[in-house]
């Protein structure tokens, strides 16, 4: 598994559709996941430290694990089937005891973004999926943003279909 950090959520055009793009702690690949808009706003808000004035979905999830005296640990971002991606969410309860859920991967990231629990990525799934942005953004920061502007633009859902 590939620790990762959430790079941000982005627009990819013209289809204005969310991206969240995770970052190799260790190296330049990001993975870019298409989302909905509102599991793109869950994420940005957890990554903005903002605190709406209602709790959302996931600021539920996070209390009915704590309530249930469980922990959050980890998420993990495992497969990517047919262009779909797969997720886990890792949980240790009061008495010890480990329990992997099934989640899709935007909601494990904002769960994990509330809980500031690492987030991975399987090794197959960044060999596939991954794009390294070209060397011309080891720059300024300035040009490194419209370098990965310049990636956003050209990419499509489709770049990223699982390998026949």
């Amino acid at each position: 598994m590939i620790p990762v950090i959430v790079a941000g959520v982005r627009m990819e055009m013209p289809s204005n559709t969310p991206i969240v793009l995770l970052n190799e702690e260790q190296g330049a690949r990001y993975l870019p996941i298409w989302v909905g808009a509102v599991e793109a706003t869950a994420i940005a808000y957890a990554q903005q430290g903002v605190t709406p004035p209602r709790p959302m979905t996931h600021d539920l999830i996070v209390d009915l694990i704590a309530d249930l005296g469980a922990q959050l640990t980890g998420v993990r971002i495992t497969s990517l089937t047919d262009g779909v991606y797969f997720a886990f969410l890792d949980l240790v309860t009061s008495g010890g005891e480990t329990h992997e859920l099934s989640s899709r991967p935007s909601d494990a990231i904002a769960l994990a973004l509330r809980v500031g629990v690492p987030i991975s990525v399987a090794s197959e799934v960044m060999d596939t999926a991954g794009v390294a942005i070209p060397d011309e953004t080891e720059g300024e920061p300035e040009d490194q943003v419209e370098a990965f502007r310049e990636f956003l633009e050209g990419v499509s859902p489709e770049d990223f279909d699982a390998p026949e």
